[in-house]
């Protein structure tokens, strides 16, 4: 059974840094795009990154561009995102997710594999 556990969300201030994780399991995930979405309260989930296969390409939302970073340890089937200057309007549930294909994807639907999320707040 293939499963994806996010997990590093929490109560940080803003200014603060996080490192969210995304572990795969039940299979690997070394040729398949993964992505990091996130929803806010009373919002529709929304894309945050994506890389590709090997994780020489990435996309970011414009919200989040220069100051989050996502990275993967193929070796570890681990995905990361790291997030520096976290601001209020960070705060929602981020959820990790995996493509069938390598090629990098903004649009949620074309993700297959989804993570239970984990919740991050940024306080003023």
């Amino acid at each position: 059974q293939v499963q994806l556990v996010e997990s590093g969300g929490g109560l940080v201030q803003a200014g603060d840094s996080l490192r969210l994780s995304c572990a795969a399991s039940g299979r690997t995930f070394t040729n398949n795009a993964m992505g990091w979405f996130r929803q806010a309260p009373g919002k529709d989930r929304e894309f945050v990154a994506a890389l590709g296969w090997s994780g020489g390409s990435t996309e970011y939302a414009d919200s989040v561009q220069g100051r989050f970073t996502i990275s993967r340890d193929n070796a570890k089937n681990t995905m990361y995102l790291q997030m520096n200057s976290l601001k209020p309007e960070d705060t929602g549930v981020y959820y990790c997710a995996a493509r069938r294909v390598p090629r990098i994807e903004r649009r949620q639907s074309n993700y297959a594999y989804w993570g239970p999320g984990t919740q991050v707040t940024v306080s003023p």
